[in-house]
């Protein structure tokens, strides 16, 4: 399967991510005009994503695409050939590698265990630009 993202024309926000048959998208421009027939939208932009590429690495060890899966609200920026998911925060800075947001601090590598024992992670607090320790919240059954 292949995976295409369509664009909004002003901006380039992906509006939405589909699958398409291989039978109908061995190349990209095959799988752009495919779609462009079925939607009956001659004049919308899509453009191919691959689901196992993240971080500009190929997740199977293949060849990595347009650095990152297009996510919905996420953008495509052109000059880099790439998929950018939404900011998360007004301090994250863009890696320019792998079009991955950062924060401005690292994430400790120690993972935080409450006073019971069970085990936390970390959320990002930007009022004080730091990690800080979110509660563990159990499953619910």
């Amino acid at each position: 399967m292949a995976h295409f993202a369509k664009l909004k024309p002003s901006n380039n926000v992906v509006l939405t991510v589909v699958k398409v048959s291989d039978d109908n998208a061995s190349t990209e421009q095959e799988g752009i005009n495919f779609l462009k027939t079925v939607y009956n939208q001659p004049d919308a932009i899509w453009k191919q994503t691959s689901y196992n590429t993240l971080g500009n690495v190929h997740l199977l060890g293949g060849t990595p695409f347009r650095k990152n899966f297009a996510k919905i609200n996420g953008v495509y920026d052109s000059s880099k050939d790439a998929f950018i998911d939404e900011k998360p925060h007004a301090s994250f800075i863009l890696n320019e590698d792998t079009c991955l947001w950062e924060a401005p601090v690292a994430m400790p590598s120690e993972l935080p265990v409450d006073s019971d024992g069970n085990p936390t992670s970390y959320k990002w607090d930007e009022s004080s630009l730091s990690w800080v320790v979110s509660p563990w919240d159990p499953p619910s059954i």
